[in-house]
């Protein structure tokens, strides 16, 4: 790994300075094609080690993102000098990863202090009902905080059942994607657009009804599977229920109030515009973007003081997930710096082939092609990056992107949210909904059994979305 660091260093520091522009920023008509393979080095790390070698990346993950982040700082700042790379760290974190990481520690932490107690049986209707609970949900606290808090409930319900893994296949396509699609708080992408001045309510109104469609479809495709499997099984009396059924209830209410908070701090950030800001690096901090953050922090904070103890132990609550998400991103918003400024860089820049891959014949983007190529990369690499890279394709300006070329940002969007319902990897919930799952017996797919439940089941709706809206 040292070889190829110094390898890679060697090829960087013989390129021209002239990608650095006088304002301090990076200059991407003058960037190669080399300064993007820290960014696909981590995202195929993430994609392919927890599958390759997981007992590596379970301890070494940490490391291995670390690895990446340095293989472009140090390049960086021996091509353009201490100061560019400074701003251009200081910009990514400061304006991009820290509110996105804030948001989901928030959520994360609220969510976690929510658990569901009881059992119910797990027939066809009621399993449809819990999946249809858990999409709405997903738009409000998250497809994580959703995905944790019905997940355990979901499996309780069916562990009479001698076939499960279909019920949390689904699970992982609506409760952890889907169901995300609706609000910047539902999908770590869609917060990325809100930060890029995506309007809050706009997201909802424009990417409702594919979200119904695929929505309503996928419950109707459920339903009748489930039932099928149901009666094959026996119904009622198929095998003795482990945890007999009892009435159902939550605790930690308080966290239904927290959840409101987060979604007040979220709005007021965008609606309250003081503007006052402060100027760290050459980023500018607007005063409301401050104020949320720190009102997300502190409502993390009342959540782990004013959620008992034995809720939290209920859930198997731990930090350790978030602090890995958080690694991991740290090292993704760093390295992806190079790609954006080659994609604002248009025609002029290295990836103009992917420029024109995206136009049509009259100029304007080619929606399809947007949708499909965004789901693409969301299936095997992370959606949060993935949006970001598209968003900035298609000009990365959101007043054009929310006014005449709205239908393009559906695209990217449905892409990005959808699509990473395609394999364990596309969302970070889908790995997590499938460990909690094997830890409690069921026999999940495999990582090509489960893609191809995806394309069997999925792929008629995404082709049936883009003749509906993209076409």
């Amino acid at each position: 790994m040292s070889r190829f660091a110094l390898a890679l260093l060697c090829a960087f520091t013989a390129l021209p300075a002239a990608a650095a522009e006088s304002a301090g920023g990076l200059n991407g008509a003058a960037l190669s094609p080399l300064w993007v393979v820290p960014f696909a080095g981590i995202l195929l790390s993430i994609a392919l080690m927890p599958v390759t070698a997981p007992g590596f990346w379970h301890h070494h993950f940490g490391k291995t993102t670390a690895f990446w982040a340095f293989a472009l700082l140090v390049p960086l700042t021996l091509n353009f000098g201490l100061g560019v790379t400074a701003r251009e760290v200081a910009h990514t974190l400061l304006a991009e990863y820290l509110p996105f990481i804030i948001l989901l520690f928030a959520l994360f932490t609220v969510s976690g202090g929510l658990h569901v107690r009881g059992n119910l049986r797990g027939s066809a209707w009621q399993n449809t009902r819990l999946l249809a609970l858990g999409t709405l949900l997903a738009s409000v606290m998250g497809t994580t905080g959703a995905s944790m808090l019905l997940i355990r409930p979901l499996l309780r319900a069916n562990d009479n059942r001698r076939y499960r893994a279909h019920v949390v296949v689904f699970f992982i396509f609506l409760v952890a994607n889907i169901g995300g699609a609706l609000t910047p708080l539902g999908d770590p992408p869609l917060f990325l657009g809100f930060l890029k001045g995506v309007d809050f309510f706009w997201t909802a109104k424009a990417m409702l009804l594919p979200t119904l469609i695929a929505t309503a479809l996928l419950l109707a495709m459920f339903y009748a599977l489930d039932r099928w499997f149901w009666r094959l099984e026996g119904g009622e009396a198929a095998l003795p229920d482990p945890t007999p059924d009892s009435p159902a209830g939550i605790d930690g209410k308080v966290n239904f109030l927290l959840l409101g908070a987060i979604i007040g701090f979220v709005l007021l950030s965008g609606i309250w515009k003081p503007d006052l800001e402060i100027v760290v690096y050459g980023t500018p901090l607007a005063l409301q973007n401050l104020v949320r953050d720190a009102g997300l922090l502190a409502i993390a904070w009342a959540s782990w003081r004013l959620t008992p103890r034995r809720t939290r132990a209920a859930n198997h609550f731990s930090f350790a997930p978030i602090i890995e998400v958080a690694k991991l991103f740290a090292g993704i918003f760093i390295t992806i710096t190079p790609a954006i400024a080659m994609l604002r860089a248009g025609s002029d820049g290295v990836l103009a082939p992917l420029v024109a891959a995206v136009g049509g014949a009259d100029g304007r983007p080619n929606d399809a092609i947007y949708f499909w190529l965004t789901g693409a990369l969301s299936s095997f690499l992370d959606n949060a990056p993935t949006y970001l890279i598209f968003f900035n394709l298609a000009g990365g300006d959101a007043a054009a992107l929310t006014g005449p070329l709205a239908t393009t940002l559906v695209a990217i969007s449905a892409g990005a949210v959808f699509m990473g319902a395609n394999t364990y990897i596309g969302n970070a919930p889908n790995f997590m909904v499938k460990s909690i799952a094997e830890s409690r017996g069921v026999r999940m797919p495999s990582f090509f059994g489960y893609l191809g439940w995806s394309l069997l089941v999925l792929g008629p709706i995404y082709g049936l979305l883009t003749l509906v809206f993209f076409v």
